[in-house]
């Protein structure tokens, strides 16, 4: 037997501690995001509260444990060169079902659901927004029913991207046989409630309110979930979710506590619940708009074919970036859960770039030289001019208290470099729902600078860096899915992309995405903030959290059970 590490022999007793219990034992389970998800379908929705809400549902074939090591969910083995799974030149990997894991409607899950799923984000008008995790793939086939053959263009030395992870699981193929290509987001039924292999299933769905779920009764363990029902609440705000678990106690568990660390403090003394965090690469950036959002623009408003009037500048974002003091960020929203960060990639260390420590350096003088330098000129009012445009900004995020703090900060620092800022909040169930008929996306981006935080499963940015490929651009041909939102376009960029793909060795392919990371520092689309820690809460009648931020925070909520 392998030697493991005291964390996994933790995932082990936990598991254990659960197959113990009764199914639908432990009575009803009440989970709060006050991001409230407007679909279940992570396909369509780039929102980390889509893909974690989903993932009591739909799954994919391996998950990341949270200490971000691979882990086998609908398969009995991970793939390797070593144990034959992945071919010698790494052009193919190929995968095996577990025997008898059925969809939650009693049909087999078979290989042709994994076929159907590639096909279903890969058509090119679905407007799939995980479609970084189908890279250079050239087929998927069935090979027979538990047979997933998963071929690619090029040698893939991390060939784990299709269906690993939250963000890239297998949806049955019968239940969206008609929903492939533009009537993607059309088929309601299917968006809102999956079939899925999860603990389990949809019973309603309100969108960007509630969803009700009860246990599955074909989950492949006879003895789990030991919730017989989830009630998964969404909306309100950050501050609103921790009372109704550390104060109140209303709610079991409560995500991404994005409030300030003294609060937090003030309500865990009631002694109803406790705080868990972890850091793993979640950073909460601005992305700075490379297109134009006029709304004179029309149909083309956002759009590569008509460029910002001076964002595209470098000079003007270095000088918002270091005309921002970051600890002071961190000191009043995130505390502990906070670190100063200057890249859009922070961690595994590995990968963490030194190059643009830079903008650790609070400096509103040199901000000002560069802008001086740049020919923005102060004018009367104290804002800049540069050939008749003013150095005007429409900064935009989602409703939050530390949010909104961050930005009231933010516009004075900016205040003292010449820059007018009008701020907006959306409510974050709008901001990260993806409606493509909503003007306030976060995808479609009708703002000059949005903030938000994102990361990636698992430990290897080969799928994260690729977010930023030409091809990812939120678009009207792309029904404004993607994962570039700022529109940043670069042909060596993508060349980067696709030799990070094809590079085998740690060193190199840490090399290569420090490299790419610069890029986007360098090209002033991206200002990132703070590297954040994950923080939530659970009631203290709840076991088996194991908090995880390489994979949807519920990744293991099939083990979770109610202390007597």
């Amino acid at each position: 037997m392998k030697k493991i590490g005291f964390l996994m022999a933790a995932t082990a007793l936990v598991a254990a501690g659960a197959a113990q219990a009764e199914r639908a034992s432990d009575g009803q389970l009440n989970i709060i995001y006050w991001q409230a998800p407007s679909l279940l379908n992570p396909y369509l929705s780039g929102g980390t509260k889509e893909l974690e809400a989903a993932s009591l549902v739909i799954e994919p074939l391996a998950r990341y444990n949270e200490t971000g090591t691979m882990v086998p969910f609908l398969v009995d083995e991970i793939p390797t060169v070593a144990n034959g799974g992945v071919s010698e030149d790494l052009t193919s990997i190929t995968w095996t079902l577990s025997e008898g894991i059925l969809w939650s409607d009693g049909t087999p899950l078979t290989a042709a659901d994994a076929v159907f799923t590639w096909q279903y984000c890969t058509d090119e008008n679905s407007g799939c927004a995980q479609l970084s995790n189908y890279n250079d793939v050239e087929s998927v086939e069935a090979l027979d029913d538990r047979t997933i053959k998963i071929t690619f263009s090029v040698p893939k030395p991390f060939p784990y991207g299709p269906f690993v992870g939250a963000q890239s699981p297998i949806i049955q193929a019968a239940q969206f046989a008609e929903c492939v290509g533009a009537a993607a987001p059309t088929c309601t039924d299917a968006n809102f409630a999956p079939i899925g292999t999860g603990p389990f299933v949809v019973t309603d769905f309100k969108a960007n309110d509630v969803a009700s779920f009860a246990a599955n009764e074909n989950y492949r363990d006879p003895a789990q979930p030991a919730f017989a029902t989830v009630n998964f609440k969404g909306g309100g705000d950050a501050a609103s979710a921790a009372r109704s678990v550390l104060e109140t106690g209303e709610f079991d568990y409560a995500w991404n506590l994005q409030v300030e660390p003294e609060i937090l403090t003030q309500m865990s003394a009631a002694g109803q619940g406790t705080v868990v965090s972890a850091f793993g690469t979640s950073v909460e950036r601005m992305h700075v708009n490379q297109t134009d959002p006029n709304p004179d623009l029309g149909d083309e408003r956002g759009t590569a074919a008509h460029p910002h009037p001076f964002l595209t500048d470098p000079r003007v974002s270095r000088a918002l970036s270091i005309a921002i003091d970051r600890e002071i960020l961190v000191e009043a929203g995130y505390g502990s859960a906070g670190q100063p960060t200057c890249n859009v990639l922070p961690a595994p260390a590995i990968y963490a770039s030194t190059n643009n420590d830079w903008c650790l350096n609070y400096d509103p003088d040199e901000a000002n030289r560069i802008l001086d330098e740049a020919g923005w000129v102060v004018g009367d009012d104290g804002v800049r001019v540069k050939d008749g445009v003013r150095l005007s900004v429409l900064y935009q995020t989602s409703t939050n208290s530390v949010r909104q703090g961050t930005q009231a900060l933010v516009k004075q620092m900016w205040e003292l470099i010449g820059v007018e800022t009008e701020l907006r909040n959306i409510d974050a169930s709008v901001f990260f729902g993806g409606d493509p008929s909503s003007p306030d996306t976060f995808q479609k981006f009708f703002a000059d600078i949005e903030m938000y935080t994102n990361n990636f499963d698992g430990t290897d940015p080969e799928r994260y860096m690729g977010n930023w490929a030409c091809a990812e651009a939120p678009s009207p041909e792309t029904q404004w899915q993607g994962s570039n939102n700022q529109r940043f376009c670069s042909a060596e960029y993508d060349e980067l992309v696709v030799e990070f793909g094809q590079t085998a060795a740690l060193e190199d392919r840490a090399a290569l995405a420090i490299k790419m990371n610069d890029m986007l520092m360098d090209s002033g689309s991206i200002i990132p903030l703070v590297h954040r820690g994950g923080v939530s809460a659970h009631a203290n009648s709840l076991q088996g959290v194991l908090m995880n931020e390489w994979d949807s925070e519920l990744w293991n909520i099939a083990d979770w059970t109610r202390a007597d």
